[in-house]
């Protein structure tokens, strides 16, 4: 059998076990720390995929409720054009009775010896130019404007007579308000009612 003789201290021996534990403790912490930054960087970077991954649902879904919105709008664009066009109808079907009253009113206020050459209207303002048998004639017409519940506010315009063959003539140009349109529209709504 074999004597083993240890001739180094027991301390130094105790000390390079110490060094031999520090060192094994020391990479094994630094394997640990590479490992735990290592598997903080993945995790990161799974975040940072997960997040470009939400990023662009997001834009999708973002360019899709753009196109809605657009398609909406379109909507909203049409929607006024048939409004507008329902309002204008409507007017057409309110001044349709409106006219009727117009000019079976003009028919009644018109004596007998009194001719219409041209009759203009802009907005409620109407001016006749006309000829008459005589100036009493044209009198009487404003009169029967003046009375008529369609009609408001008569002015002659201007008169002039003339001698046509043996007789007299006078031709005319007066102006006054049209109230059908106002009226026309106020009956037919109390017919819809």
């Amino acid at each position: 059998m074999a004597v083993k003789i240890n001739l180094l201290d027991w301390r130094t021996e105790l000390t390079q076990l110490r060094q031999k534990q520090f060192l094994a403790m020391l990479g094994a912490g630094v394997l640990a720390a590479v490992l735990g930054v290592a598997l903080v960087v993945y995790g990161v970077n799974e975040a940072i995929d997960f997040q470009k991954q939400r990023n662009e649902f997001l834009r999708g879904q973002i360019a899709e409720m753009e196109k809605k919105i657009q398609e909406i709008e379109e909507i909203e664009k049409v929607k006024a054009n048939l409004l507008a066009r329902m309002k204008v109808i409507e007017e057409l079907q309110a001044s349709r009775a409106a006219m009727v009253h117009f000019f079976d009113e003009v028919l009644n206020t018109l004596p007998d010896g009194v001719f219409i050459k041209t009759l203009k209207q802009a907005g409620t303002s109407v001016t006749i130019e006309g000829t008459a048998e005589s100036n009493g004639r044209v009198s009487a017409y404003m009169k029967n404007i003046e009375s008529s519940k369609w009609f408001a506010e008569p002015k002659l315009v201007i008169i002039n007579t003339k001698d046509v063959g043996r007789r007299r003539q006078a031709d005319f140009s007066l102006s006054f308000k049209n109230l059908t349109k106002a009226k026309a529209g106020a009956k037919g709504d109390e017919e819809g009612q």
